[in-house]
């Protein structure tokens, strides 16, 4: 894995926990790669790069909010200083969601489209011109099963990632001529805090880990299942347990997947 990721500098957002920390640990640990850390909790950052035992010539800190996407351009600059360049970004950050849709405030709606959606594109459109004056690069970002199908008490969530979708597929076209190419990952079930951070129909924090997440993949086999992802150049790659089957069963046999969805546990 390290032949792809040594001598590069990686940006990754939502660095401060989950799915994010592991791929700083395991970056640290298989490449020479120079790290950017971003999330809202810059002490945590801090934390994280300790622990993974990166020098301090070899990561940098940049706090960002996705929810500030009007900021993005400046958040970029400031990225481009450590290090002079991005060679990978890899989209993380973003917030997840339980509640039933008809108890769903539309501004909890907006939340999760600014956040997932319209975060994660400004900070890839600030990025690119850096890529292009560098000749290539490669942009991955992390979306979820529901960018794929839809299930019961993710319906702002699935929105938003569906629209991730549409929008790195079409990006992915426009910027093969520039040699920079376009990841998308899709977890499944795997154990992070997400489902403990989720907002719900009011906007608040569920606060509970789900089962179907508490037994889902553990985050360091999913991370360096992800990076490999990134590594063959994956154009979309599902990673989680016998939860991923639901893709070829949407793309194969959509009854039979509305049937299951609708009598699924999903929390």
């Amino acid at each position: 894995m390290s032949s792809y990721f040594d001598e590069k500098v990686i940006w990754i957002t939502g660095a401060s926990s989950g799915i994010g920390e592991a791929l700083v640990k395991n970056l640290a640990k298989s490449s020479n790669a120079k790290i950017i850390l971003s999330s809202r909790k810059e002490e945590q950052l801090h934390s994280v790069a300790g622990k993974a035992g990166l020098s301090k010539d070899r990561y940098a800190v940049i706090p960002l909010d996705l929810k500030d996407y009007k900021e993005m351009h400046s958040v970029a600059a400031k990225a481009m200083e450590p290090f002079g360049k991005i060679d990978i970004l890899i989209n993380n950050a973003g917030l997840s969601q339980r509640s039933l849709a008809l108890e769903t405030h539309i501004e909890v709606d907006k939340q999760l489209i600014d956040i997932d959606y319209i975060g994660t594109v400004a900070l890839t459109k600030a990025v690119l011109p850096y890529m292009i004056r560098n000749k290539g690069g490669h942009i991955a970002v992390v979306s979820s099963l529901m960018g794929i199908f839809g299930a019961p008490m993710r319906s702002g969530y699935a929105g938003a990632k569906h629209a991730l979708h549409g929008f790195f597929d079409a990006l992915r076209a426009e910027v093969f001529s520039q040699n920079i190419k376009v990841t998308i990952i899709c977890p499944g079930f795997i154990q992070t805090d997400i489902s403990i951070n989720a907002v719900t129909g009011d906007g608040s924090l569920q606060g509970t880990m789900d089962e179907a997440t508490k037994n889902g993949m553990p985050v360091a086999v999913f991370a360096k299942k992800m990076l490999s992802a990134i590594e063959k150049q994956k154009k979309q790659k599902a990673i989680g347990g016998k939860e991923v089957l639901a893709v070829y069963l949407k793309r194969f046999f959509p009854d039979l997947l509305a049937k299951i969805v609708r009598k699924a546990k999903v929390v």
